[in-house]
């Protein structure tokens, strides 16, 4: 992909005639965005609307609130994406840009620790909004090696010759490795091949301009997309049916078949592998092996020689459920979790657990109990339960319309977090849930797993409650 217009100059311009260059090709772009008849922001930043769980006490809330920055769901790797967009941003005399770049450092960090994608909407930058030049700077070279090692893609949306000269001033600053992750798309629809398009946050602002630039390069109104009726599911479909058609097609199996086959061999050969959950695979290969589950083959992951490829199976799994396996009913009594007394959380957790359904309890109780084992070992794969719960926790809980916002990261990561961390408090053996029942036929299929993999570890002791607002 390439920006669309002139043609930019070399590099023999001085930094000085960048610069001015830089702020003439912004002019022409709102001027070009004026005569595709698109509407010219007023002084007051466009708001979509105040974010239920975001917190007055959130340490960035005058920044937040504007909804710059938000988190939407992940990518078809299964890598966290965040969204920044320039339609949101205030006029620079209402936003604190030091606070801005703070505040950006401040979300990403949550992710360092993993694989992540940033998605940039150009759309809507201004003269009026517009960063220094030198913010722009200071913000690669505070984007430092903990954040750079983990972003596997940073998406442009919407460039224009403004962004090709910005990117010949910082040129000098911006290694090989990291102009190699940047990928520019002219359009909406290129990038929604990279990313999954039911979670996707685009302001409605970027979706008329995508619109109308459409409409210009074909010259008529595009044609209504045509959704294809669903086809029903194979009756050894795996992924993105139901718990209760995999259980009817499962003998009342109420485990389903990947999950208790991939766990079983992460356990047996993968509990020491370092950063286990936090690499990408191949997308080809997880589309093979979930064709091949799909049609009730076998799967040796053996045969691929990667750790890692049958832990992003795991995450798919849970991700393609048609509800969330804590259910949508859950997400608004998960976000409250934060404003409980530390002490009485673990108590809390248990009690939104006893209103899940009997098999969606069972599920998750058998994968906790995996989890709190990798979380043992985590002098070895340095994945503990604050850093398993930032992988997990969106894969467990979303909302109904949309994806979480980014405020609502924190009580969504804690929540997960305790599950983990307090798995014998939290799944203690005397909650029957309904025995005998799902969490039993949970309990005896958790043992024969921990049997196969060896005698018990001995115990560890738990570490302090997580505290509220702490970045997960």
């Amino acid at each position: 992909m390439v920006c669309p217009g002139h043609p930019v100059p070399r590099q023999s311009m001085s930094r000085l005639d960048l610069e001015e260059l830089a702020e003439i090709e912004l002019q022409r772009d709102e001027e070009e965005a004026t005569a595709l008849g698109a509407v010219r922001r007023t002084p007051v930043a466009p708001m979509a609307g105040p974010d239920p769980a975001l917190s007055m006490n959130h340490p960035f809330y005058d920044v937040a609130r504007h909804g710059i920055l938000q988190v939407a769901g992940e990518d078809r790797l299964g890598r966290r994406v965040v969204t920044f967009s320039c339609c949101r941003m205030p006029p620079s005399h209402e936003l604190n840009h030091r606070r801005l770049l703070e505040y950006l450092q401040y979300t990403l960090d949550q992710y360092v620790e993993s694989d992540y994608t940033i998605v940039y909407f150009h759309y809507g930058l201004n003269s009026q909004n517009k960063p220094s030049l030198g913010w722009f700077q200071s913000a690669y070279k505070e984007f430092d090696r903990r954040h750079r090692k983990n972003l596997k893609a940073l998406y442009v949306v919407h460039p224009t010759n403004f962004i090709r000269v910005l990117w010949n001033i910082l040129r000098p600053l911006i290694s090989h490795k990291f102009g190699k992750k940047v990928t520019y798309f002219n359009y909406l629809s290129e990038l929604r091949e990279h990313l999954r398009d039911d979670q996707l946050i685009v302001p409605p602002e970027v979706l008329r301009h995508d619109e109308e630039l459409r409409n210009l390069h074909t010259g008529r109104l595009p044609p209504p997309t045509k959704t294809p009726p669903p086809r029903p599911p194979l009756p050894t479909q795996q992924f993105g049916v139901s718990l209760k058609y995999l259980k009817d097609k499962n003998q009342g199996e109420l485990i389903p078949p990947v999950l208790r086959f991939t766990v079983t061999y992460l356990r047996e050969k993968g509990l020491r592998t370092e950063g286990l959950f936090r690499k990408s695979a191949s997308v080809q290969t997880i589309r093979e092996i979930q064709r091949l589950y799909n049609q009730g083959k076998p799967v040796n992951f053996d045969d691929y020689g990667d750790i890692h490829i049958p832990a992003v199976i795991l995450k798919t799994f849970l991700r393609e459920l048609p509800q969330p396996l804590l259910t949508f009913e859950a997400y608004e009594q998960i976000l409250g979790i934060t404003s409980v007394e530390s002490s009485l959380r673990v108590t809390c957790c248990r009690q939104i657990l006893q209103r899940l359904p009997e098999h969606n309890y069972a599920v998750l109780r058998y994968l906790m109990g995996f989890l709190h084992e990798v979380s043992r070992e985590s002098i070895f794969n340095k994945m503990n339960s604050s850093n398993l719960a930032c992988v997990f926790g969106l894969n467990l809980i979303w909302p109904s319309q949309g994806a979480s916002s980014l405020s609502a990261l924190v009580p969504l990561n804690l929540f997960t977090e305790l599950l983990i961390e307090y798995y014998e408090k939290v799944f203690r053996s005397q909650d029957t849930h309904g025995e005998p029942g799902a969490s039993g036929a949970a309990r005896d299929g958790h043992t024969r797993d921990r049997a196969a993999a060896g005698p018990a570890r001995p115990p560890v002791p738990p570490r302090p409650l997580p505290v509220a607002g702490r970045p997960l």
